[in-house]
């Protein structure tokens, strides 16, 4: 398999850029794309092949759930049961670095959540993974980008390394800012846990 490098530098080539990631999204491909924290290796989360996907070219295990990635907070209702508290964390928190944990919708499959009835949901506010999310109309699940087992990976170039020929396509969107994963909280107890700072 070929795998496409796309760099994201020339504004006047983005959203073209953007629309041909997306579209290998939206047919079941994976994408390699930058979040602020770290790179996530991402396909559709809710075509449970692209799920399985993941879990293969990572080498993860797959009962250990995948992150879905939203382009805007109020996303999140359509795959998960939202409530008070998720909007109160939303509206202090994301776009960011802040996965949620909240019981799933029918429409994200087992296989995304690691056969668990619950999903995390992230809204990352890179501008990129943004773009990407919303051009996609679905979406993305995606662990780190790194091989299990390896270091979470901050550029492009790490990736490829790792990936080359394995996926559809890698997004340059250049170093992520954060270099470390997202806080997860789940709200499924009562009181809320801190399952991961970020």
């Amino acid at each position: 398999m070929q795998t496409e490098h796309i760099l994201i530098t020339d504004p006047t080539e983005q959203a073209t850029d953007i629309r041909r990631a997306a579209c290998i999204i939206r047919t079941g491909g994976l994408v390699v794309f930058p979040t602020e924290t770290v790179y996530g290796l991402g396909g559709d989360a809710t075509n449970a092949d692209a799920s399985r996907r993941i879990y293969a070219a990572k080498g993860r295990p797959s009962d250990n759930p995948l992150i879905i990635h939203v382009a805007s907070p109020q996303d999140a209702a359509m795959y998960a049961d939202t409530d008070a508290l998720y909007d109160r964390l939303a509206k202090a928190f994301m776009p960011g670095p802040l996965t949620v944990i909240m019981p799933r919708k029918p429409i994200i499959p087992l296989s995304t959540t690691g056969g668990l009835e619950t999903v995390a949901v992230r809204c990352p506010s890179h501008p990129v993974a943004h773009a990407l999310i919303a051009a996609a109309g679905v979406p993305i699940a995606a662990p780190s980008a790194n091989l299990s087992g390896k270091p979470s990976t901050t550029t492009a170039a790490h990736v490829y390394a790792d990936h080359a020929g394995r996926i559809e396509a890698i997004v340059d969107g250049g170093p992520c800012r954060v270099g470390v994963e997202s806080t997860i909280i789940d709200l499924t107890c009562t009181p809320p846990r801190l399952l991961r700072p970020g």
